[in-house]
């Protein structure tokens, strides 16, 4: 698949705003810090579209993008950081939670985005496991596997297979653009 445009359309904190007409959506889900906005500027083959806070747990908005005029991309607000006070972690976890489980949100994928240098975290699966309750297709992408020990990437790869049963895992890098190919094949296969 080729990308030919991609722009920011809007910052989301609530089902009012969602972004309007509806279209098909990939949305990004990931612990703080696993590099979901540099994973979305890789896949568009842009440094700039999507913005990562330097300090983790700040991002609160869903940012919408729009790609080829046709689709969105969806980078939701990273989880799992522990140092956020607890009331804004449960309120995130609600956000979050909302967002997999909102219908009128056409979502085709939920994108797990999982460090493979550090393999799945508790949050990682509790994600996955709420994903799946609200029967959303979920893929795992195997960030940072040019990061750490060739064959530590290569074992939390493949305990992935494992972790998120019926789950395509495809290792990525967003550094290299290793798997960027796999994975558009498998996100839009029709395009």
């Amino acid at each position: 698949m080729k990308i030919h445009s991609a722009k920011f359309i809007k910052g989301v904190i609530g089902s009012e705003g969602l972004p309007e007409p509806s279209r098909p959506t990939v949305a990004f889900f990931g612990r703080s810090n696993v590099g979901k906005s540099s994973v979305i500027n890789s896949i568009v083959q842009r440094k700039d579209l999507a913005h990562s806070n330097s300090r983790a747990g700040r991002t609160t908005e869903i940012n919408y993008f729009l790609v080829n005029d046709s689709w969105y991309i969806a980078d939701l607000p990273g989880y799992g950081y522990a140092k956020l006070p607890e009331t804004l972690r449960i309120k995130l976890g609600k956000y979050l939670s909302w967002y997999a489980a909102d219908m009128r949100i056409n979502l085709t994928w939920a994108v797990l985005v999982v460090d493979a240098e550090v393999g799945a975290k508790n949050s990682d699966r509790e994600t996955f496991a709420l994903l799946k309750e609200y029967g959303r297709k979920v893929l795992i992408l195997a960030n940072k596997s040019d990061k750490g020990k060739r064959n530590d990437v290569t074992k939390n790869i493949y305990a992935f297979k494992s972790e998120f049963p019926g789950a395509p895992v495809i290792r990525y890098s967003a550094k290299t653009g290793d798997g960027r190919n796999d994975l558009l094949d498998t996100l839009w296969p029709e395009y």
